[in-house]
């Protein structure tokens, strides 16, 4: 989360990172041998070293913005969030596109019941909210190719590409392309979409995707965060929105 943003929204983030390193080290199941959590974001979540931070600031916002960190980390100091007593997996993205989604969509499983559909008004004013993708054709059908090799598309039917099916946040459930079905968690990631909630056009020789959205879009948005702080909500306001029937606790 950007050092910038609200104090109420970088205590949430303080608490939900937290929470996070919690219900990791005591469910690793011995994934990183000795480890209990890395710093891949693609696994589990990302760390960098204060010294690698502030030489990516401005040296004039170097104080301000670290004092922010710091005071979001002591104001917070112990606090975690439980649902029937035990740290949750609290799953944070940039930017829910507007609603939230469940985990049974991305990663499959039963889901969890703190982690339902819920909205956030205010993350358009980010520039995280929306982006768009342009590849011809061609690029289209050899991305597709290298995981599904018998996939065939004939541009000329006007419903080779089609989006068949939703979630109930609004994100692709299942798409067609030509001869195939994917789902849109996967699409996301064939073409590198910020998200799997999108459309997408044929126009000419081109494939355009609009996406909204940046993450996989479950639990908390980190611009809506800041959103909801903008609005007067503290923290735990922030915390109680994005997941479901929780407490927050002193460890």
């Amino acid at each position: 989360m950007p050092a910038d943003f609200h104090i109420e929204a970088l205590k949430a983030q303080a608490v939900v990172a937290r929470t996070y390193t919690m219900h990791k080290i005591l469910n690793n199941g011995g994934k990183h041998g000795e480890a209990n959590i890395c710093d891949d974001s693609a696994c589990c979540q990302a760390w960098i070293s204060k010294e690698d931070r502030l030489a990516k600031w401005e040296e004039a916002d170097r104080e301000w913005k670290w004092n922010n960190i710091i005071t979001a980390v002591n104001e917070t100091a112990g606090k975690i969030i439980v649902y029937d007593g035990q740290p949750i997996n609290a799953f944070f993205h940039a930017s829910s596109g507007g609603t939230t989604e469940m985990p049974i969509n991305v990663w499959g499983g039963s889901g969890y019941p703190y982690l339902q559909v819920v909205t956030t008004a205010g993350e358009d004013a980010y520039g995280q909210y929306s982006s768009e993708v342009e590849l011809t054709k061609e690029q289209v059908i050899d991305k597709i190719k290298q995981t599904h090799s018998e996939v065939v598309i004939d541009f000329n039917d006007p419903t080779a590409i089609q989006i068949l099916e939703y979630t109930d946040s609004g994100r692709v459930k299942t798409i067609k392309f030509g001869n195939i079905n994917l789902s849109g968690v996967e699409v996301r990631k064939i073409f590198n979409l910020r998200s799997a909630k999108f459309n997408v056009e044929v126009q000419g020789d081109l494939i355009k995707f609009s996406v909204i959205g940046y993450g996989h879009g479950v639990g908390m948005s980190q611009t809506g965060a800041d959103a909801l702080a903008k609005e007067g909500k503290v923290f735990s306001d922030i915390i109680n929105h994005y997941y479901v029937g929780v407490q927050i606790i002193d460890m």
